[in-house]
């Protein structure tokens, strides 16, 4: 089969190199004339590769009529328009199972990072300050009531990693057969919790979710930690709830405008910022790459897609 692929974004270089030998692979994120692309080439494009924190908009969706496949190199797929693949008959896939040890590693990394000051620390030593005194006391991680927005693969991940260091509760659309006290509202999650940990999935019922209520019950001693979405968190009003102390602290590795990182949260000495890594391991990367390529191979061979959607 000659097929022709959109590629939305980079990705590493053995599995750009194995997307080409399955066929034509066109880059989207270099193309400087979109209309003179599409006039050329949208039709015969049939598999579109993309990452889950970019995905596909609707609008350019719409001008591939060929369209057959939706790759994502990732699990989230808040960003694919899921109602109108399932109509035109287009299969979404994902690389669920991969990444969720990375992910929950970097939960509890950012939480103890959060809690015991640790990039601060690092700059004090760099800087040449600690001849001048010893820094402010940090905060004990241990022995803390850890809360866990979503008890999927990743969330289920992070708590059993948290447990080792407290107690852990979770709110969830379903209560689980799982040793942690359930709370039936982010709400209650959060006036219960020391740490508030977002795991859950992406979309309109979730966008926004924490907002001002869930903020100020979490309290001027509770922390955020989101390596979710963007989308989850009301940004400007957790920016007014950090400038106001009526949170202790936030650790954010996701965001609502990627790349586009808001300069109060840049500045603030209460936030601990990373650009979106939570998958970001040489070992993780490799196995996702394997996930898109089995998702493409199955499709090209009429075969069951191993990490199919939609």
């Amino acid at each position: 089969m000659d097929i022709q692929t959109l590629q939305m974004r980079p990705f590493s270089p053995w599995l750009e190199r194995e997307l080409r030998a399955r066929g034509q692979v066109h880059r989207w994120f270099e193309v400087e004339q979109p209309d003179h692309f599409l006039a050329e080439h949208a039709l015969h494009i049939q598999v579109v590769v993309t990452g889950g924190e970019i995905g596909i908009r609707p609008e350019l969706m719409a001008r591939l009529p060929s369209l057959r496949m939706v790759a994502i190199n990732g699990v989230g797929f808040d960003k694919i328009d899921l109602d109108e693949c399932r109509r035109r008959g287009v299969r979404v896939t994902t690389t669920p199972h991969v990444l969720t040890d990375d992910v929950a590693d970097l939960a509890v990394g950012l939480t103890i990072a959060l809690l015991r000051g640790i990039p601060g620390a690092d700059r004090f030593v760099r800087e040449g300050l600690w001849t001048t005194g010893d820094r402010p006391l940090a905060h004990k991680v241990s022995g803390r009531r850890f809360g866990i927005l979503g008890l999927g693969q990743i969330g289920s991940a992070i708590a059993l990693r948290m447990a080792a260091f407290g107690t852990v509760g979770y709110g969830d659309v379903i209560r689980k057969q799982v040793p942690y006290e359930y709370f039936d509202s982010p709400l209650q999650l959060a006036e219960w919790c020391d740490v508030l940990i977002l795991a859950t999935a992406a979309n309109a019922t979730t966008r926004g979710v924490i907002g001002s209520a869930v903020l100020d019950a979490l309290g001027p001693s509770g922390y955020l930690v989101n390596v979710a979405r963007g989308s989850l968190v009301d940004q400007a009003e957790l920016i007014k709830a950090l400038a106001s102390d009526r949170i202790a602290g936030a650790a954010l590795d996701v965001f609502e405008d990627e790349p586009n990182v808001p300069m109060a949260l840049r500045e603030s000495g209460k936030v601990i910022l990373t650009p979106h890594v939570a998958s970001a391991t040489t070992e993780t990367r490799e196995n996702m790459a394997r996930a898109v390529l089995a998702n493409f191979d199955a499709f090209l061979a009429g075969l069951p897609l191993p990490g199919g959607i939609a």
